[in-house]
């Protein structure tokens, strides 16, 4: 048994918070991780694909790649971003997702943990680009649950996407539920 899994289950042991997996990970995915309103959330994700045996990478600011926590945070799978620059971000992810046998990237597409009113949509353009399936991970504060639901691939209306997106995530709660928003994407606006 990995590290990972020990850690993962360690917690669960210890924890009143429930694990639930819906359907088997695809061999590639990109992973919502939803909602986003405080490190816990982050730490749920990270448990639930422990346990699961996911060997995933997720994207962090690079202060905190270059902090002091950078080395764990590399060592759990923390890609650090620029947040300020894409500088080719996206293709650089699909190339490699193209390329790897397995791939499961965890993003957090609110961005933030404050209060925003849109999604970024880094996830939705690594999906559809390299054709992966979206996992739909989740937190749900008043059920006492974290885990991930099933995948769906992405059609390219942006709109209908994001529908059946906010329709899964409606009613789940994160650690602080007064940072959550809708998902939406900006782009949805521009879409005529």
């Amino acid at each position: 048994m990995s590290l990972k899994k020990i850690v993962s289950r360690t917690f669960q042991r210890f924890s009143r918070w429930k694990v639930v997996f819906g359907e088997p990970l695809p061999d590639k995915a990109v992973i919502i991780g939803a909602p986003h309103t405080s490190n816990w959330d982050g730490i749920f994700m990270l448990i639930a694909l422990w346990d699961a045996g996911c060997d995933m990478k997720f994207l962090l600011k690079n202060s905190v790649i270059n902090g002091p926590l950078g080395p764990i945070a590399r060592a759990v799978g923390g890609v650090g971003v620029d947040r300020n620059s894409s500088n080719g971000l996206v293709a650089d992810i699909v190339e490699y997702a193209k390329k790897a046998d397995k791939f499961h990237l965890v993003i957090a597409p609110k961005g933030t943990r404050s209060r925003r009113e849109y999604w970024k949509s880094g996830f939705y353009h690594i999906a559809r680009e390299a054709g992966l399936p979206v996992v739909l991970g989740y937190i749900d504060r008043d059920k006492m649950i974290y885990g991930w639901a099933h995948s769906i691939e992405l059609t390219g209306d942006v709109r209908a996407d994001m529908d059946v997106i906010r329709k899964f995530y409606a009613g789940k709660k994160g650690m602080r539920p007064e940072l959550s928003c809708e998902p939406r994407l900006r782009m949805e606006d521009d879409v005529n």
